[in-house]
Formats: C-alpha cells, structure tokens, sequence
C-alpha cells in the first residue's frame, strides 16, 4: 500500500517516544499491590504500653455492648437496613475481637509533645523493645518522630529515629510529619541510607509517609506543585502521603469551628494529593476527626455519626485510609468500611463477571473499570468485609484473578 511518511522519520519518532515511555513506567509504576490498612491508630509514645492494639479492641467493644447492643441498634444508629445492619454490626464485632489494629503509629510528635531528652531517649528505646517482645503485632507498626522544621527539631526527631530503629533491628513504619521542602526530605533520606548500612538492614529497607499539613507542602514558595517534588527527593522510599486535618486548616487561617475534614480547603488540598501520586505506587490517608465518641450516650452516638459519615466521604473520594485517635472509633471505622464494600459488592461483581465474559449488562465497562472493580472486591477482602469464598460466590474469580485485573491483564 502507498504511503506517505518515510520509515525512518516513523522509526526515529518511535526512538524518541521510548525514552518517555521509559521514564512514564519508572515515575508511574501502579499500585505496589498488597493490602493497605484501612487507618492507623496514633497513641503518643508514652501510653504505649503492655498490648495497645488489644486494649483499642477490648475498649471498642465495651463501647459498642454499651451504645449500641445488638443490630438493631446499629441500624438505628448508622441509617442502615435491617439485613446490612446484621452483616455488619456480626462484621465489625468480629474484626474488633480478631484485628482490631491495622496500623498503629507510636507518636512522639504533637500527641507527644516535648519532653527532656532523657525522657525522649527512654520513651524511644523502650517502645521499641515492646513492640520487639510483641508475639502478634498489628500488620504494621511505627512511629512518627519530630518535624524538621527548626534545627532542634531535626536534632531530636533524628535521634528518636536512630534510637527506635536501632533498639528494634528491623524496619518500621516511619511518618514524617510538616514537611515544608523537598531538602528536608532529601535529608531524611540521607539519614535512612546511613542507618539501612550501620544496622545491615538492607537498601531501600526504611520509607516513610508524608504528612501533608502545611501549605507549603500544597504549592512551593515559586507556586508549584510541592509534592511530585517530594516524591522525587525521596528517591523511591516515600510510600504514602497523609493529610493532617487540624495543622492544614490552621495554616489555611480557618476559624476552629470551620477546622474539619469535610472543608473545601481540604478538598482541595486532597485533590493534589490525588492528581500528585496517582499511578506512583504512593498510597494515600485521610485526616482525622477530633470528635471523639466519650461522654454520655448521646454525646457518644453523635461521634459515631460524624465520624461514620467522615469515613464514608472519603471512601468516595478514594481515600481509602484514615487516622484514628480513639478506640471507641474503631466502630465507626470498620462500619463505614463493611458497609461501604458490602452495599456495592453484588452491583459490582456483576459488572465485572460480565467484563470477564464479555456480557452484556447494561453497563459498558472498559479495562480502567474493571481494575477499579477488581481493586475494589480486593480492598473488601483486605480489610474483612468479603470472605474469599464470598467473593468467588459473587463473581466467580479467585484472589489471583483479582490479583490479575488488578494489574489490567487479560485473564
């Protein structure tokens, strides 16, 4: 057939193309895969002791026997109908008495406040000997450690860092909190290569999360985009960005009544976390609600109601993990989720059955769908609101076909 552009400009566009596409697949990875935790429990460093996650679950569990007794209260409770009531208030009782801590992230930071050195230095080497002596630890564990936003700051959150990591031996989940300029995340990973090679644990052993809680974190002082900045300087050991509700707000100037998760300022700041790492392999958190279910009754069911509504606005938002700063909001936390995953779990493995065999179903879903729909049944079965043996009742797919169209490959 006759054409009209040479074969070598084509092959010399396609040289040039290789090496963007290259680049793309090194920045843009995907999700790493894995499960996710749906929150991380914050408890300042000082009250970690003997068994936090069982205390968290035993204290969630009184405060649901005492407020809320049986389904039907729950549905009362939290608006849902009677059948999803019972599924998951049998759901949460049971993750509560199973797992009831995904993430707990031992606080010497703002929960923690500033302390001797002396005091600092004992906190730092004692939670990491018990969280060492921990027979069944929660899936992830770590600390967040002192911002770098002042030179004794840095000093004292390096050397927390240094002391707990050290005591440990091993990895944990490190958080880094108001982070205001790449440098200083370049200067943390500095100080991660140096303790990966003196304790032999490994290069690329220790990554962190960002918090995102100050402006400069949003927009640079030349007016662009601070995190895919970040991300860069963390030369590949960033793995989740965090917001920080009451911190961003603050610095945003809002009055304290308007300092909540539900504020389009924090809209906005979570929609460039979004658009910052989509497709990086950096997972994302939600914020936290400072309404906490204490008090009488009411005052109680009031809490739960906030923070269930919370949970579920930033479920649809595609957040799917949030900060817990209460036992009592595990409740809420892990009914949001079994509720969210269950009310769509029969729509949706529908849609993806009839993706897989090219059905029809009234809907017209494209490849991008079905991974949504796959990561989605995966997330349920994560975090405990599916079976698996559900799952493959619904859509007919085992862990590994999810697994697969997940990964947008034909099965």
């Amino acid at each position: 057939m006759r054409t009209s552009l040479d074969g070598s400009v084509v092959a010399g566009l396609v040289r040039r193309l290789s090496v963007v596409d290259a680049a793309r697949a090194g920045r843009y990875p995907g999700d790493a895969g894995g499960r996710q935790p749906v929150h991380t429990c914050y408890v300042p460093a000082d009250q970690v002791v003997g068994d936090p996650a069982g205390e968290w679950g035993a204290a969630a569990l009184a405060a649901l026997d005492e407020h809320a007794p049986g389904p039907s209260a729950f549905a009362g409770l939290l608006g849902l109908p009677g059948e999803l009531a019972e599924a998951v208030h049998a759901k949460v009782v049971a993750k509560l008495r199973r797992e009831p801590v995904e993430d707990l992230r031992i606080d010497f930071e703002d929960g923690y406040g500033v302390r001797s050195d002396a005091a600092e230095d004992a906190d730092a080497v004692r939670c990491a000997e018990l969280v060492a002596g921990w027979t069944a630890p929660p899936p992830w564990v770590g600390i967040r450690f002192k911002s770098f936003d002042t030179s004794a700051s840095v000093l004292r959150g390096v050397r927390t860092l240094d002391l707990f990591v050290t005591a440990l031996g091993s990895a944990p989940v490190l958080t880094f909190p108001k982070v205001t300029h790449l440098t200083q995340v370049s200067g943390l990973v500095d100080q991660l290569e140096l303790l990966e090679e003196r304790l032999d644990l490994g290069s690329g052993a220790l990554r962190f999360e960002i918090q995102v809680e100050t402006t400069q974190s949003i927009v640079d002082s030349e007016g662009r985009l601070a995190i895919p900045r970040f991300i860069t300087a963390g030369r590949g050991r960033v793995s989740g960005l965090h917001f920080g509700t009451y911190d961003y707000t603050a610095a945003c100037g809002l009055a304290a009544a308007e300092q909540h998760l539900a504020h389009p300022a924090c809209d906005f700041a979570r929609h460039v976390m979004q658009v910052s790492a989509a497709g990086t392999g950096v997972r994302l958190s939600d914020g936290s609600t400072n309404i906490l279910p204490v008090g009488d009754g009411d005052a109680v069911r009031e809490a739960w109601q906030t923070h269930y509504g919370l949970v579920l606005r930033s479920l649809s938002h595609g957040f799917y993990q949030g900060w817990d700063l209460h036992p009592a909001q595990l409740v809420t936390r892990y009914a949001a989720n079994f509720g969210y995953y269950l009310r769509n779990a029969e729509a949706d493995a529908r849609r993806l059955r009839a993706y897989v065999d090219k059905s029809s179903s009234g809907v017209l879903d494209e490849p991008a769908t079905a991974q949504a729909l796959a990561m989605s049944m995966r997330r349920a079965l994560d975090c405990g609101a599916l079976e698996a043996a559900e799952v493959t009742r619904l859509c007919g797919l085992t862990e590994a076909e999810l697994a697969a169209l997940a990964r947008r490959e034909t099965l």
